[in-house]
């Protein structure tokens, strides 16, 4: 999972760099800014379901009910991903109508076939079941076909749009793949029908998830509205070189996703079991992330500007210190990643909108700030800090959490016998 994972953000990375290189920081630029749109739209048709819909299936005491649940939040996800897809493209005409001129379809192309990432809920329920190799290594043959298309695309001299187009193909592609499995591993189980949606499924999945919903919109608001701020402030030009600081410095995110979504079903099965079991494998997978995180920074900071002088040129080789300034996001990042899972777990999903919504204000207010006096600089200060706190140091300011920070430090081994979980 985890090579496939970095494959694919590689591949993005490379897509970058030859952007960078070939058409100029002004294009990397109008790049960044749709993948960004694209960004808020995940969320938007995600609906909060991917972990939880694996916790209330797994609770269900038939198969066939665990078969409900999941049909049916593979319903919503198709439904919403057509919904909030066209919206994207009605909202994006109207802010960037210039960005039309040589024809909506890319663009809105791409937005619509994003609804094929509602298959991700068959990839999680494979994760779930411990199928983990092949869906991975399907998903890296896709992203080998794309990539050789978008590299062939540059080299006879197609444009940002043509990019676009092909990222859209991706998602059809890897939805596609991501059924396949499913219904490969799971013979006995009936393919995706109609009759397996039940609203009160539905309702049962909507009222878990719409904290985690609105978590994850926000979450992708104070993670990417510095890119949309930066170019309504400074410029396209600027934003093609934050652009391309962010791409490095988030190309380690990938990990902590990764090894999150990988280690989420042995928490769920172990908060099962026993609490201070849990809050052992919680504490070692938090300290071994933090630590992770903190060698990249260091090795990023200190390489920063021949990093970005090998994968841009000499024309990026200023935006250094801001790549010096932003990776260090990357060490709450990668804490935030297990924090998720466990405010899923204990059932505290309005404190995950919370930490996002206040991490979302801290940033605009900062962005609003420190844009104007230090430019791009200072839009990697305003995400350190707001990711600091939105990722973190939220846990301190709400009563349960403290006590989960509290006991988390005073596990000191692994627990010799089950204890009870707590209600």
């Amino acid at each position: 999972m985890l090579m496939e994972r970095f494959f694919r953000l590689g591949a993005g990375a490379i897509i970058t760099f030859m952007v960078a290189r070939m058409l100029g920081d002004e294009a990397l630029g109008t790049y960044g800014v749709v993948m960004v749109w694209a960004a808020f739209l995940a969320p938007l048709s995600g609906m909060g379901l991917n972990n939880l819909v694996q916790k209330m299936a797994s609770s269900q005491s038939s198969a066939e009910q665990s078969r409900v649940y999941l049909q049916t939040a593979l319903w919503l996800r198709l439904l919403s991903g057509v919904l909030f897809g066209g919206l994207m493209i009605l909202g994006f005409a109207l802010f960037y109508p210039h960005y039309f001129q040589s024809g909506p379809w890319q663009i809105s192309t791409l937005f619509m076939l994003q609804t094929f990432s509602a298959m991700m809920l068959c990839e999680y329920e494979q994760n779930y079941r411990g199928h983990f190799r092949a869906v991975a290594l399907s998903k890296v043959l896709v992203s080998v076909l794309t990539l050789a298309a978008r590299i062939i695309a540059l080299i006879y001299g197609a444009g940002i749009d043509m990019l676009l187009l092909v990222v859209g193909i991706e998602f059809l592609l890897t939805g596609v793949m991501q059924y396949y499995w499913y219904r490969r591993y799971a013979a006995d189980e009936p393919g995706l029908q109609l009759r397996w949606l039940q609203w009160s499924a539905a309702k049962a999945l909507l009222a878990r998830s719409s904290w985690i919903w609105m978590s994850a919109i926000v979450s992708v608001i104070y993670l990417k509205i510095d890119t949309i701020m930066i170019e309504q402030m400074i410029g396209i030009a600027a934003t093609g070189q934050y652009t391309a600081v962010a791409r490095l410095s988030e190309l380690w995110y990938v990990i902590p996703a990764t090894l999150a979504a990988r280690y989420y079903p042995d928490l769920l099965k172990a908060y099962h079991q026993s609490w201070d079991g849990y809050l052992w494998i919680l504490k070692k997978r938090s300290i071994q992330f933090f630590a992770l995180a903190v060698v990249i920074a260091i090795a990023m900071t200190l390489t920063a500007k021949w990093i970005m002088l090998l994968a841009y040129g000499e024309k990026f080789v200023e935006s250094a210190t801001v790549l010096q300034i932003h990776v260090w996001a990357g060490c709450f990042i990668f804490v935030r990643a297990l924090i998720s899972q466990h405010l899923i777990i204990t059932g505290n999903e309005p404190l995950s909108l919370l930490s996002h919504g206040v991490g979302a204000i801290l940033n605009v207010l900062l962005n609003m700030w420190l844009i104007p006096i230090y430019g791009i600089e200072g839009a990697a200060w305003a995400t350190l800090i707001s990711y600091a706190y939105a990722s973190f140091f939220f846990l301190l300011f709400a009563k349960s959490t403290r006590t989960h920070l509290w006991q988390l430090c005073k596990v000191k081994a692994k627990p010799a016998a089950p204890a009870v979980t707590p209600e």
